[in-house]
């Protein structure tokens, strides 16, 4: 299997819970020039009115400042890759079942498929698991 496997930075904001709340972020974000190759928002259950977004990534000192500005943080709990490949049924069980082989569990898992291609974001505990990973799946 051909896969593209790089480790990312994952940055995260918190956000209002109404309307314009993620748009107002995603514009400063945008003013900056920001590209951003995967955006997931949702509400904090626990924090009524809130929410959280997760971005990446963010290239450059002005797009970096601006994220800093609108309450952005690299998530230091989250270590994070991309997994990019041909797609093909049932390609997502089989890299989960190769890192469930290797005892690795996993904190996040969001995928796509565009096209005939998948992009998949993962996220670990810890940069031993994240680096486990990434070997397991760099061999394909």
């Amino acid at each position: 299997m051909n896969l593209i496997v790089e480790r990312v930075d994952v940055w995260a904001a918190a956000i209002r819970d109404e309307p314009g709340g993620l748009a107002k972020i995603l514009s400063g974000l945008k003013d900056a020039g920001a590209d951003l190759d995967f955006i997931i928002a949702r509400r904090a259950l626990e924090q009524p009115g809130k929410g959280v977004v997760f971005v990446t990534p963010l290239r450059g000192d002005a797009e970096v400042r601006a994220a800093s500005t609108l309450g952005f943080n690299v998530t230091s709990s989250l270590k994070s890759l991309r997994v990019e490949g041909d797609n093909k049924p049932g390609v997502a069980a089989v890299l989960t079942e190769k890192l469930a082989a290797a005892g690795i569990n996993l904190h996040g898992f969001s995928a796509a498929v565009i096209g005939a291609r998948f992009i998949i974001y993962i996220s670990f505990d810890s940069s031993e698991d994240a680096a486990s990973a990434e070997a397991i799946l760099k061999k394909g």
